[in-house]
């Protein structure tokens, strides 16, 4: 007896589980009740031949966020969840992430530094217009193109600059110039400096890191020669506000780096809440180089970008195809 109802509740678990049929719909199609149908279910998950796991997708992120801290000594490090790991979705789950946040921390008399870029755009986008006063909205580089590729710089700076009730302090440069001599005389002029200062003193800084793929887009605005662009792709990792580093975070180029125009990297170190937000499989060494460098003490990603960082070994991966 007990084995022909083993038998019949295995049955019934296995259209009801693997065949996704009704409850009702057992019972019909097996002549029983609908209430024996229920016990035997039950009957089934006391015997052990049913066991159910529910899979959390949020059940880790607070542990991938303290082994983040830990592996590069951050002050924050929140792991967002995103569905998938292609890297539209990872940045459309991050950007709303990071506007909630920067709508939770900003407070009144607060200096945003803001950079640019798409994922920067985006949480733009998001920001839900606050009520502070005082709130300083600040460019951390240059943002005039000649391209065609839009960089979104204006746009950004403005959403930043209307959600929290202040002026934009716009750079309105080209953030690489051909010299480091034509751009040292323009940083000379007192309201470029003053912009510039603005950034070096805001408490809070908001970027992002580039790639130095062929499709990067620091690439593709002209700013660059090929044979730059060369050593980049061989050298560097990465860039924060076009300034670009190797693997340990090391400046790249001292050439490239002094016709910049914008942040240093180093005065990134000393803000109060320096945060990178980054994802996707492509920017791996980009983040892992940036974090090196101590350039951030808050990290905003996704649960995939952050797994693979948590394995990620540059001495492993040499290529910069990542």
């Amino acid at each position: 007896m007990d084995k022909e109802k083993q038998q019949l509740s295995v049955e019934v678990a296995r259209l009801y589980y693997q065949s996704d049929y009704s409850q009702q719909e057992i019972a019909n199609k097996l002549d029983i009740s609908r209430p024996t149908i229920s016990r035997l279910l039950k009957y089934a998950k006391e015997k052990g031949f049913v066991q159910i796991n529910i899979a959390d997708p949020f059940a880790d992120l607070d542990n991938l966020g303290n082994l983040l801290r830990e592996k590069y000594q951050l002050l924050e490090a929140h792991v967002v969840f995103s569905p998938v790991s292609d890297y539209a979705s990872i940045t459309e789950y991050i950007s709303k992430y990071t506007a909630r946040y920067m709508e939770e921390s900003v407070v009144n008399g607060d200096v945003i530094g803001v950079s640019w870029g798409t994922t920067m755009y985006k949480i733009a986008e998001k920001i839900r217009p606050q009520h502070v006063k005082g709130v300083e909205v600040v460019q951390l580089k240059g943002g005039i193109s000649y391209s065609s590729v839009n960089t979104y710089a204006h746009e950004t700076l403005d959403l930043f600059a209307n959600a929290f009730q202040t002026t934009p302090r716009n750079l309105p440069l080209p953030v690489i110039f051909d010299n480091a001599v034509t751009k040292e005389s323009v940083e000379k002029d007192r309201h470029i400096h003053h912009i510039v200062e603005m950034g070096k003193q805001a408490n809070i800084a908001v970027f992002t890191v580039g790639t130095v793929r062929e499709d990067a887009l620091l690439f593709q605005l002209g700013y660059l020669e090929k044979k730059e662009m060369n050593l980049l792709k061989e050298s560097a990792v990465g860039d924060i506000c076009s300034r670009f580093f190797t693997q340990s975070g090391a400046i790249c180029s001292e050439e490239i780096n002094q016709r910049t125009i914008g942040i240093e990297l180093e005065d990134l170190r000393s803000k109060e809440r320096s945060i990178l937000v980054a994802g996707g499989a492509r920017k791996i060494k980009a983040i892992d180089g940036a974090l090196n460098g101590k350039y951030a003490n808050v990290l905003i990603i996704d649960q995939h970008t952050a797994k693979e960082l948590l394995q990620f070994d540059p001495n492993t991966n040499p290529s910069n195809s990542v």
